[in-house]
């Protein structure tokens, strides 16, 4: 097989697993908009109250998030990336199956939140530790003048993630009445993600580790045995010698994930509010659904784009876009209009995709390979947290507490502020060889 072929191979298992693994954790935001309010909790709560709810057990997810970074990162730099990916993706499958058997408030009362902030959790673990893992096997196998380009196959994965978890809501929802999709309909797109294992088992059987991963460990064995060394624990060493660059990492991902997560799950509770816009599920989940599709020739056109002119460019001006682009949003959305709306979200999500798809060679580049996993995790993750986990709540609590989305924009363009900071504080690393980054 030549090396495109296999090269080819790999971006798709990472788009493959990817999309999947995506899935299921978007799956779950769009439940939290739409179902968990009303099943997870007591009936008799305000709506504003329900979904902050709902909401903070699906921040619960990003917790979880840098915890699986750090351990899913000690692992993948330990024991190679593939090993760590198919541990992640069992995980996820398993933790998503088991939210679709969960029993509700009304049958169980308060165990019914607990077990799904359990299972959220674990969730939030496994993609804690996909990330690294898919990124990895594409960016370390990729060739150099090609590593933007087949790094956003593993980035293209968080759109098509979300493509498919819409696809698999309006479904059920095209398929069975209100009553039965509240019933026991939801559920089914949960249970689907069993696939999940069995993609895990094929990564294990079919794929290699990446050249990269190889290398290091053959030397790191053959020092081991010659010194009798300890090896110190790869997240520690990563904390040690890179912590500003885990910060900036961190700092670059907050627009991504800030404005991402108000147009893919706070979005959908603002749209089918009874007291606001009022427009139908199926509405706003297909507006949704176009929206995040539209990212995806973003992403790999602005990370080819990087492979050529370098990578800060590009994300600082998407960056700057949606500093500018979070005041139009809303204006936009209260036309009412699914055309306009549609609109709106679309170009959002682009500016997204010029930020995203840039991001996982940029990460990759900035540690060396005996702790890139740990490092390019965590501050992926952290940035995750701090960005994607709270925006849903921040938006709902902000709008709560002034009653406009004036201040949903200024905490949009606040984080696309910081992440062009960031972005400015980093070095330019895209013609550098992986072997030495130092």
């Amino acid at each position: 097989m030549s090396n495109e072929t296999s090269m080819r191979k790999v971006a798709a298992t990472a788009l493959g697993g990817t999309s999947i693994e995506w899935y299921d954790f978007f799956l779950y935001g769009t439940a939290a908009a739409l179902v968990f309010p009303v099943l997870f909790f007591p009936e008799d709560m305000p709506r504003y109250m329900g979904l902050i709810y709902s909401f903070s057990t699906f921040a619960v997810g990003f917790l979880a998030r840098p915890i699986g970074g750090v351990l899913f990162g000690h692992f993948g730099d330990r024991m190679g990336r593939k090993a760590a990916l198919v541990t992640a993706l069992t995980l996820m499958g398993l933790a998503t199956t088991i939210i679709g058997l969960l029993p509700t408030y009304s049958s169980a009362g308060v165990l019914a939140p607990l077990a799904l902030i359990l299972m959220r959790f674990l969730q939030g673990l496994a993609i804690g530790g996909q990330w690294g893992g898919a990124m990895l096997l594409v960016t370390e196998n990729a060739p150099a003048n090609k590593r933007g380009f087949y790094g956003g196959f593993a980035q293209a994965g968080a759109p098509m993630g979300v493509v498919l978890a819409n696809l698999a809501f309006l479904g059920v929802t095209a398929s069975v009445s209100e009553e039965a999709f509240m019933s026991w309909g939801w559920r089914v797109p949960f249970i689907a993600s069993l696939v999940l294992v069995g993609l895990a088992l094929y990564v294990q059987l079919k794929l290699e580790d990446t050249p990269a991963f190889k290398e290091l460990k053959a030397a790191s064995d053959a020092k081991s045995a010659e010194q009798g060394a300890r090896k110190r624990s790869p997240i520690l060493k990563a904390l040690a010698t890179y912590p500003k660059q885990i910060v900036l990492a961190a700092g670059a991902f907050l627009s991504v994930q800030v404005s991402f997560y108000i147009f893919i799950v706070f979005i959908m509770s603002y749209g089918t509010d009874p007291s606001g816009l009022a427009l139908t599920r199926s509405d706003m989940l297909m507006a949704v659904l176009i929206s995040s599709f539209a990212q995806v020739p973003a992403i790999f056109l602005a990370a080819s784009w990087s492979d050529r002119h370098g990578r800060r460019g590009i994300y600082k001006t998407g960056a700057l876009a949606m500093a500018a682009w979070g005041f139009c949003v809303f204006p936009l959305m209260d036309t009412g209009s699914l055309i306009l709306i549609t609109l709106a979200l679309s170009i959002g999500q682009i500016f997204i995709g010029m930020m995203y798809g840039p991001q996982a060679a940029l990460l990759t580049e900035l540690f060396s390979t005996e702790v890139r996993y740990s490092g390019a995790s965590l501050g992926y993750q952290l940035g995750a947290i701090v960005g994607g986990g709270m925006a849903p709540i921040a938006a709902t609590a902000l709008i709560a507490a002034f009653g406009s989305t004036v201040w949903v924009s200024a905490y949009i363009a606040f984080a696309s502020l910081l992440t062009w900071l960031s972005l400015h504080l980093l070095k330019e690393n895209h013609q550098v060889d992986l072997e030495k980054v130092s």
